[in-house]
């Protein structure tokens, strides 16, 4: 199937998947814990009358059972050798039950995370993801897919990576779908518009959701993505959450209320349909039975309209944030500080490798409001492919704002680009014969915006009208390789004043023509107009107001300049922009440019001032023995955590700087990880850069008893389950907060967990389990715990569990997070 294909498909009726093969399979006699692809290739006619079941419900397109067929995960049961052949001979069983159906329908080849974590979180390196997702995806090509849906995805990121190697291998049609926790973000803080929007950008041909828990709840994840969605959206919740009837795994749904749900989605917008945990034939027959009774048509062109709407949007997205940069909304500023030009200490921190420095500077532009933030390393003596993408990666773990990607270098951009968890902003695409199409080509391929700035070869244009001409040059060039308008924002080009006198009129001249006459937004360089002029900055606060008047919708500038930026707040206001006065009146009674507010000061330990935070979130003052690693810590910064750690070991008690500086920090950030402020990366940041420090401090503490010892905590991944990123970071937690840790790793079988609890007289046992066909694996455990005649509390987390389903096995407690874990650890300790 070509990608035309696909979209006439889904212009001309509603698609319906197939539902939970692997539950499936588990009732024809697939047993926990094994290989799925080597027991199917074992099993074929299982899968066959499974394909077959959900064809003859209605099913328009089944899932070749490929899900776990990367090497990474085949490396788990020593099968990694085996890929291309286990690939291949599924799609082929699929191929063969859809042929065996009788009726037209098409088989996806399934693919899904690798179990492993990317860098900087991890240790894999986007570029080693993209060829392992590249050698899947080449082997599900060749064994004739009609498409490649990526799925259960937890990851932006390794999404993007993914449909990256598809491209790069076919030209097939590509789903992807996410799961989202009940915040309504995915597990590293991803929303639904951002995920749509920085897919569709890139290539994929359909979004959505799949997983998470019901139809129900789903409901409002595919609102949000179809007010941003472009493509079709795709819905395949869960028939509700897991619970346990007499001893199995049941669903919370019935196939009735399941079906209800399928409705609700399809009248907020969804268009591909099917279901994932839970769901079985009788539940897709049942979709099939409300779709031919209801008037497809009608449903399609009311999304048709949704889609018109949403193809007038200008979204640029971060991981975590999108900003919808329509002329309308309000004016937006694009911090220019990251840029060496003039700044010797940038440049030292760029040649030294001081990420740290440079991830500081982005924390405060957000913090002074900037919306988007400029990336620039064009400086000498560094290589400058790998810095930027170096800043580029660091910068987008600091701050949730997107970014504007600012160099010459075309590998340099491509690499940044291509690392970029988000849809960039380029920084910019001038008629330059040679860098031109090389530059459209990577926005198109990334999914970016770009700035177009009217220079040529031959310099700054003579006169507006050979300005305006080579605007429409690059207008129809850019819409060759198929870019949209409104993914162009064009630099009005602003020069100095002082040597042209008519530089601020020709600007303006410009913003008027690319608003009114191409429907374009646009941009300038605030600080070029006054270049050579004393006071400068109240000639760029005087321009900036009459460049917003005409149209102008953002500004490169330092947001930490006060008199512009609340000019800016001001303009708005004035120009009716919706919320412009509730922001103007923030700005100027709340926002205080200094970010110096009072102290009380204690006296601490050794007699010495010590500051007390104020006004941080918690409910009282808390008593912080240095501030300097209290921030160091709830920014993540190792380096500097560690820096300031040394500092303070010199005059105080290890124990003290533990207890009076770090677990005060990390308390500070689980409860913004509580509130939706902080997300995993945040979260993981943090954890590490407590955890080398109180490395470095243990091996002073002289006395053992001079810090509280908590108890011993042994904790694993279920057997058959791979997936630890939620299981570590709860190790780490755990251990930051004074639990010994026995972290046994994944896939461990009961027995050994159980022998290990007997060896570290264990105070808990901590399970995970993220997929549904493990969790039973958790009673296992609990059951062996009990025989082996152990008082152990037991504690379970993961994606699908539940506090009933806790309670159902008989676990002590369940957490549904790390920073739960610490408080539920605590309480099952007081409870011994």
């Amino acid at each position: 199937m070509t990608r035309e294909e696909f979209v006439k498909l889904t212009e001309n009726g509603m698609i319906i998947l197939d539902g939970a093969t692997g539950s499936m399979l588990q009732k024809k006699g697939m047993p926990a814990g094994v290989c799925p692809e080597k027991w199917i290739l074992d099993n074929p006619d299982k899968l066959i009358e499974v394909q077959s079941e959900y064809l003859s419900a209605g099913s328009d397109i089944i899932y070749a059972p490929t899900f776990t067929g990367n090497r990474i995960k085949l490396e788990e049961f020593g099968l990694e050798n085996d890929a291309e052949y286990i690939n291949k001979e599924l799609v082929r069983l699929s191929k063969k039950a859809a042929a065996m159906s009788g009726k037209p329908c098409y088989v996806a080849g399934d693919m899904t995370m690798t179990g492993e974590q990317l860098y900087p979180i991890g240790t894999m390196k986007f570029e080693e993801l993209v060829d392992i997702y590249k050698e899947q995806a080449a082997y599900l090509y060749e064994a004739g897919v009609d498409l490649i849906v990526v799925e259960t995805m937890m990851s932006l990121q390794e999404c993007r990576a993914a449909v990256l190697a598809i491209r790069e291998v076919s030209n097939l049609p590509v789903m992807v779908t996410l799961s989202f926790q009940e915040d309504g973000r995915t597990l590293f803080g991803t929303d639904p518009a951002t995920a749509v929007n920085v897919l569709q950008s890139m290539g994929a041909d359909a979004v959505g959701a799949n997983c998470s828990f019901g139809a129900d709840i789903m409901a409002g994840i595919i609102e949000k993505m179809v007010e941003v969605a472009t493509v079709p959206v795709i819905a395949k919740p869960n028939c509700g959450m897991p619970t346990l009837c007499d001893g199995k795994t049941v669903y919370s749904q019935t196939r009735e209320e399941f079906a209800e749900g399928i409705k609700k989605l399809i009248e907020t917008g969804a268009v591909i349909v099917g279901g994932c945990c839970g769901t079985d034939p009788q539940c897709i027959s049942m979709i099939k039975d409300y779709v031919s009774g209801t008037d497809t048509k009608a449903v399609l062109e009311k999304v048709k309209s949704k889609r018109e709407r949403a193809l007038q949007r200008k979204l640029l997205s971060s991981e975590r944030k999108t900003i919808d940069i329509s002329d309308s909304n309000k004016f937006y500023i694009i911090g220019e500080r990251i840029n060496p030009t003039g700044k010797k200490k940038l440049q030292e921190a760029y040649r030294e490798g001081d990420l740290e420095y440079i991830t500081m500077m982005a924390e405060e532009q957000e913090e002074y409001g900037a919306d988007i933030l400029d990336i620039n390393a064009g400086t000498n003596g560094i290589d400058e492919r790998k810095v930027l993408n170096d800043t580029v990666t660091a910068v987008s773990q600091a701050t949730d704002l997107p970014l504007a990607i600012d160099t010459s270098n075309t590998e340099a951009m491509e690499t940044a680009l291509r690392n970029y968890p988000g849809r960039a902003l380029v920084n910019s695409i001038s008629l330059d014969e040679e860098r031109m199409p090389v530059l459209l080509d990577l926005a198109k391929k990334y999914g970016a915006m770009f700035i177009l700035l009217p220079l040529s070869e031959k310099g700054l244009p003579k006169d507006i009208n050979e300005k305006k001409h080579i605007i429409n040059i690059i207008l129809e060039k850019a819409e060759e390789c198929g870019i949209r308008r409104n993914d162009i924002i064009v630099d009005g080009l602003v020069t100095t004043v002082g040597a042209n006198k008519l530089a601020a009129l020709e600007t303006l001249e410009t913003i008027r023509y690319c608003r009114n006459e191409l429907g374009l937004s646009t941009v300038c360089g605030l600080s070029n107009i006054s270049f050579g002029l004393p006071d400068r900055h109240f000639v760029n606060a005087a321009f900036v107001a009459m460049a917003i008047k005409e149209g102008l919708t953002m500004a490169i500038a330092n947001p930490m300049q006060e008199l512009l930026m609340n000019i800016i707040y001001s303009s708005d206001m004035l120009l009716n922009r919706e919320g412009a006065d509730e922001r103007y009146v923030e700005r100027i009674t709340e926002f205080n440019p200094a970010h110096v507010k009072e102290e009380k000061v204690r006296v601490g330990s050794e007699g010495k001032p010590t500051p007390v935070l104020e006004n941080t979130s918690t409910e009282n003052d808390v008593y912080i023995l240095d501030r300097d690693l209290y921030t160091a810590v709830l920014k993540g910064r190792k380096e500097q955590t560690m820096n300031e750690t040394k500092r303070l070991a010199v005059d105080h008690l290890p124990e003290d700087i533990i207890s009076n500086a770090l677990v005060p920090a990390i308390n500070e950030v689980g409860r913004l990880y509580e509130k939706g402020r902080y997300f995993l990366p945040q979260l993981m940041n943090s954890a590490e850069a407590m955890k080398s420090a109180v490395e470095y401090l243990e091996p002073m503490i002289k006395n053992e008893d001079a810090v509280e010892k908590k108890g011993v905590v042994v904790i694993a991944t279920v057997k058959g389950d791979i997936h630890d990123i939620g299981k570590n970071l709860v190790a780490i937690m755990l251990k930051n907060c004074g639990f010994e840790v026995y972290d046994l790793g994944k896939n461990v079988e009961a027995e050994d967990i159980v022998e290990k609890a007997k060896q570290y007289k264990a105070d808990i046992i901590g399970l995970s389990a993220l997929m549904t066909t493990t969790m039973m694996e958790m009673k296992t455990v609990i059951d062996k715990v009990r025989e082996a005649g152990l008082d152990t509390k037991i504690m379970i987390g993961g994606a699908a569990v539940t506090e009933s389903f806790a309670t159902e096995i008989g676990a002590d407690a369940y957490s549904p997070d790390a920073n739960d874990a610490v408080k539920k650890s605590l309480q099952l300790l007081g409870e011994r």
